[in-house]
Parts: structure tokens; sequence; C-alpha cells
């Protein structure tokens, strides 16, 4: 008898957690995957943060895996919403995605803290990424060779430096010397820059630290204020791609991140669409 009461007690006790994990699971909404530039992840990893605050039981997944890996999967339907740091191509564009544009950036030209260089026009960096200029010499530096350094293929940031630097030929295929230094990442190329005292890279301005030094492009420094007036031309907006079948989770969050309080957390790193 006492041993059948034991195990009716444990049987009750069994039953109870299992309702207890049962309700624990249920508590989490519906999830939205947001997959894409590696530029954007840092943000949305915040702002979804920030959203669970208000909207507790909020799923949201973020991944930086590029722009162009974000592209596909929101117009393939693996994604809820795709990332990307560059204006989209002719041929995305026909996917029928909407694009919502949720801060603007610049990309900022970094050499390493010890470079004398402290300015270059945009036809100069072009032509050091193309591997007309090898030596600093040619732009006012030291006699040593240049050291290029470049993003991955499919970056965001890779993509809008390629186009707006003219850097792509005809067919859209990239001009930039085969013999740059590939660093996946905007950390992996500051980290690069400021290692190798002769190198040049490109980065988010929104990531930069005293690691490596700023260069004016055409005599303008990179700033929030130079991109908004238009004085710094290496410049981009960040871009949430959604579908024909996004979920209302997924509209829900959109929603917060061009709002006020959204704007204000992109305003730590980037430059907020309502400034």
């Amino acid at each position: 008898m006492k041993k059948k009461l034991l195990l009716c007690i444990a049987g009750v006790m069994i039953g109870t957690m299992a309702l207890t994990g049962c309700g624990s699971s249920s508590s989490k909404g519906p999830k939205v995957s947001i997959v894409g530039s590696t530029t954007v992840s840092e943000p949305m990893e915040q702002l979804a943060e920030k959203y669970k605050e208000t909207v507790p039981d909020a799923n949201i997944e973020v991944q930086g895996n590029g722009s162009s890996a974000g592209i596909k999967a929101v117009a393939d339907g693996t994604a809820d919403m795709g990332m990307s740091s560059r204006e989209l191509s002719e041929e995305e564009k026909r996917l029928g995605l909407t694009e919502t544009v949720i801060a603007h950036d610049a990309i900022a030209v970094v050499v390493n803290t010890t470079n004398e260089v402290t300015n270059l026009t945009k036809e100069q960096i072009k032509d050091i990424y193309e591997g007309k200029i090898t030596n600093w010499s040619q732009v006012g530096g030291k006699d040593e060779n240049i050291i290029v350094v470049t993003r991955e293929a499919g970056s965001g940031t890779r993509g809008a430096f390629e186009e707006l630097l003219g850097l792509l030929t005809t067919d859209k295929a990239s001009t930039i010397i085969d013999r740059a230094l590939v660093s996946e990442g905007t950390g992996s190329i500051m980290a690069t820059v400021a290692s190798k005292e002769n190198a040049i890279g490109y980065i988010s301005l929104g990531y930069r630290n005293e690691t490596v030094k700023l260069v004016e492009v055409d005599g303008v420094m990179p700033s929030a204020e130079t991109v908004l007036a238009n004085e710094y031309m290496i410049s981009r907006p960040l871009l949430l791609l959604t579908s024909n079948n996004t979920s209302d989770e997924a509209k829900a969050l959109l929603d917060y991140i061009v709002g006020a309080e959204g704007q204000s957390v992109i305003a730590e790193k980037y430059i907020p669409i309502n400034q």
C-alpha cells in the first residue's frame, strides 16, 4: 500500500513537471528569423533584446552571414527578414522584396595609426585597390609597399565599397587586385590594419575604434554630419528586407525598429533615419 502511494505521488509530480515544461515552452511566440549582413547583425541583436523588454514573449533569432545570404534567405522563405548593408542589384530587385531603410552608414577608409597619410582622393583609393598605386610614396607617404586589405566576396560592405568606388567591370566582376588580403568581418579588417604598418582597409564607421586611423576622402572626414550633408560620398543605407509573406510578428518588430525607440538604439552606432 505504501509503495503504491509513493508511486502515485511520483506520478503526480512528473505530471506537474510536464505541465510546467509545456507552459514554459509555449510562453514564447512564433520565431522571427533575421539573416544577413554582419554590419547590421550587431545592432539588430541589441534591437531584439530591447524589443523583448516591451514584448517579453518575442522569439527573435539573428544570424550574421553576409548581405547576399540574407537577401537569398528572405527570398526563398528560409528567413523572415534579410539584412543588407548595400543596395540590391537589379537582379535582386526582381525578387519582389520590400526594402526598408533602417539607418545610414559611412564606409570609412582606415590605415595603421603610424601612417603619415591623412587624405586620399576617391580616384587614389580606387587605384590602390586595383593595383595601379602600389607604394605609399605615390600618395605622400613613406617609401613602403601598400598592403591592400578587403572584405570577403558576398560582404555587403565590400559590395557597397566596390559600387561606390567603381571597382566593378561592366559585367559586375570585382576589379580588386588578387593579392589583396581578405578578412572576414569588420573586426578582422581592423585587426589586420592595426598589426600591419603599411596596410589599408575599409570598415563601417560605426565599428571604428582607436586601433586604426581614419583617412579623409577628398578632404572630408567621415561622420554623421558629413554623410547627412552629402559631403562624404562613400556611404550607404542599411536595409531590412521582407517578402509578401512576412508574419505579423516580423511586421511588429519592423515597426518598432523604424520607430523612435528603435532608432535610439540605431543611433548608438549608426545614423538614424529620423536625424
